[in-house]
């Protein structure tokens, strides 16, 4: 696994940099963000790195720094979000700023994303809210259930993953579908898993 790469700038573009290591030149995918930090060309750099093997290629992605590359993990860990959508977002703004978003559960902001829908940008929120961490400090969600002074038990657990996506715009008749087969013992799993099932069937 390529983790980091450390050498002169051979070529500078929009959307990637090739990097001289010793004799080999590694092309790597960045977002605008990384690219505002990347020196001119025949200058030295080092970047965070990530490497995407699949059947037909192999896709290298370069990062600013080691927060901007686990936001990048984070992002294509959601459902409906690739390396290409996942780029586009990390250029909307530096990690700190992003996460922050996420945190405070901004999803109009990633809905300007190209690629990105009010579902997806929905469900970037819901799957990674807890996940992120700002200016150190992890960001613990408090339960949908502690937000409404509630206890999680029970039916009552369905009851408000149920009302969790209708305050995500879906009809009533489509939460109660999505969460006919989905699994989980929060309401925040349960939504989580819905909207999963929902992108299977998409």
């Amino acid at each position: 696994m390529i983790a980091l790469l450390r050498g002169e700038v051979a070529v500078r573009r929009s959307d990637h940099v090739v990097v001289l290591c010793g004799d080999v030149g590694y092309r790597a995918s960045v977002s605008a963000e990384t690219l505002r930090h990347v020196p001119p060309v025949g200058e030295q750099v080092t970047l965070h790195a990530h490497l995407i093997a699949r059947e037909d290629a192999l896709t290298l992605y370069g990062f600013h720094s080691e927060h901007e590359r686990e936001l990048f993990l984070m992002l294509i860990s959601v459902q409906a979000v690739g390396p290409k959508v996942a780029l586009a977002v990390l250029s909307g703004g530096s990690p700190r700023d992003l996460t922050a978003a996420i945190a405070a559960g901004d999803a109009v902001r990633f809905q300007a994303v190209p690629g990105i829908g009010k579902r997806t940008a929905e469900r970037i929120i819901v799957e990674l809210r807890e996940k992120v961490v700002v200016d150190g400090v992890e960001n613990v969600r408090a339960p949908i259930a502690a937000r409404r002074g509630k206890r999680e038990e029970g039916s009552e657990v369905r009851e408000l993953a149920r009302a969790g996506l209708l305050e995500l715009g879906y009809a009533p008749a489509e939460a109660d579908a999505l969460l006919g087969e989905a699994q989980g013992e929060s309401a925040d799993q349960l939504i989580s898993d819905a909207l999963r099932g929902a992108h299977a069937e998409a």
